[in-house]
């Protein structure tokens, strides 16, 4: 995945790619042109660790409002001969994401440069999908011509449309291009339509996989023939032995998840965790225990990275899988055997931190606070387990972890982890009303901003203008606004 390069969280440009509210307070108060120079390159760089749920395109939309910033540094971007030649969405994903926010806010230079990136560009869609909830009718009658023309008027090109119609995310333009009575657009997109409509059925005519009456061996021979064409198949296979499988065929099913093929054992050990099988657990471990820790080393998103060479790429699988099933689980057992797993040194041990930090009590604060330690020590503060410990600081109410909450509050990367850190320290530090909360307000995540609103000590004068600011503001999301309400209330007059 495309790996950002992040400033450290003490610069402008550190706090800005992280979408802290402290990052618009900086740019604020900064010289204009530095702090629009910072910005722009946080839009033309996406800083996002994932985009898919990281929220950024408000926050700095917002920012160039504030500092009345030109889109001169945007249009270059969109329109640079890389656009041609770099065709991934998060090249300028953020940057058409950002145009849509401003155009909503009434800047039309941001609408007209969206309506030519849809004619010309190579991430078309997503400015169109922008222009869609944006734009007028007009506007997007405008580029019906532009973006069929992307499509030849021959069998392949007509595939391809009618592929595009059907995935739409925002219809809108589609509907709106059916209508026209011209046949080079109206027939064309109707005639998409009815193509697409026509594949979804065919799909849905010609079901792969398991059929009525498999048999547990059925089922797992299907689950290796895709380990062994590189798909991993074991979710659906335990979804399918849920089905098919009865107490009869508990010994089968035992047998493999113990010494089966990769594959097979993998869907059994998915399938016994979430049936609560009570030999799951030594299963997991067994098969955990067949991955020595030095030989895997972490991998940020995988339970086990794996080097090369290293291990058996059969034990690595199972492995995932085990820690995958484990976690999962829900029972009182799956917590009490945590509590025997969290001190060892693997992903198991991480999976059982997580699990006390879900499901475990108060006797179990400190080996939650040893667990969220020993991952910040393990993988930094952007560590993938550390959204689930972080929660159980705040669940548990461990005040004495309100020290490492804050390390990770100002130094992840992920405004995701952030804001469920801010929710921990609501939880677990009593100087977070009159500190982290203020800059939570102007936080580029709108969980962020509501925790913020229900907690900001508004003695401070800049608290009670921005909560005015976010309930009179159109484009802030409805949770946010109902908290700011209800803080204006008693503790607040406008």
């Amino acid at each position: 995945m495309f790996e950002p390069a992040i400033a450290p969280s003490g610069t402008l440009l550190g706090l800005l790619q992280r979408g802290r509210g402290d990052g618009t307070l900086h740019a604020l108060a900064a010289p204009r042109a530095e702090a629009l120079a910072a910005l722009d390159r946080c839009v033309l760089a996406d800083p996002r660790h994932d985009w898919r749920v990281e929220n950024r395109s408000l926050y700095y939309a917002r920012l160039y409002l504030d500092l009345h910033g030109g889109l001169e540094a945007i249009e270059a971007h969109l329109f640079a001969p890389e656009d041609h030649l770099d065709t991934e969405e998060h090249r300028t994903g953020l940057a058409l994401a950002v145009l849509g926010h401003l155009a909503s806010y009434g800047r039309h230079d941001a609408l007209l440069l969206l309506r030519r990136y849809a004619a010309t560009g190579t991430n078309w869609a997503w400015a169109l999908d922008e222009l869609a909830l944006r734009d007028d009718d007009a506007g997007l009658r405008s580029l019906a011509e532009p973006v069929l023309a992307r499509f030849p008027q021959d069998e392949t090109g007509d595939t391809e449309l009618a592929g595009v119609v059907r995935d739409a995310f925002e219809p809108r333009p589609w509907r709106l291009w059916a209508e026209d009575q011209r046949d080079a657009v109206g027939a064309r997109v109707r005639a998409a339509q009815e193509h697409g409509s026509f594949d979804r059925w065919q799909r849905q005519m010609r079901p792969t996989g398991p059929r009525p009456g498999w048999s547990v061996r059925a089922v797992l021979d299907w689950a290796q023939e895709g380990y062994e064409r590189g798909a991993d198949l074991a979710g659906p296979a335990a979804r399918c032995l849920a089905a098919v499988a009865g107490p009869e065929d508990r010994p089968e099913l035992l047998a493999a998840g113990r010494d089966g093929a990769p594959g097979a054992r993998a869907a059994v050990l998915h399938h016994l965790a979430a049936g609560r099988d009570p030999a799951v657990l030594d299963l997991v471990e067994a098969a955990a225990d067949g991955v020595h820790p030095l030989d895997a080393a972490a991998a940020p998103g995988d339970p086990y990275g794996d080097v090369p060479g290293a291990v058996d790429r059969d034990a690595l699988h199972v492995a995932r899988a085990a820690v995958t099933a484990y976690l999962r689980m829900t029972g009182e057992d799956a917590v009490a055997r945590a509590r025997a797993w969290v001190g060892r040194s693997d992903p198991l041990a991480a999976a059982a931190g997580e699990t006390l930090a879900a499901r475990g009590e108060e006797r179990d604060a400190q080996l939650v606070l040893g667990a969220l330690r020993a991952a910040i020590r393990a993988a930094g503060p952007d560590a993938p387990a550390l959204g689930a410990l972080v929660d159980g600081a705040g669940r548990l109410g461990i005040a004495c972890a309100a020290p490492v909450l804050r390390h990770v509050y100002r130094e992840t990367a992920s405004s995701q982890l952030r804001g469920r850190t801010a929710r921990a320290l609501a939880a677990t530090d009593p100087s977070f009303a009159s500190g982290f909360a203020v800059e939570c307000l102007w936080d580029c995540e709108e969980t962020t901003r509501e925790i913020a609103a229900q907690h900001a000590e508004t003695a401070d004068v800049r608290v009670a203008e921005r909560l005015r600011r976010l309930a009179a503001d159109p484009a802030e999301e409805v949770e946010v606004q109902t908290a700011v309400r209800n803080r204006i209330g008693p503790d607040l007059q406008v």
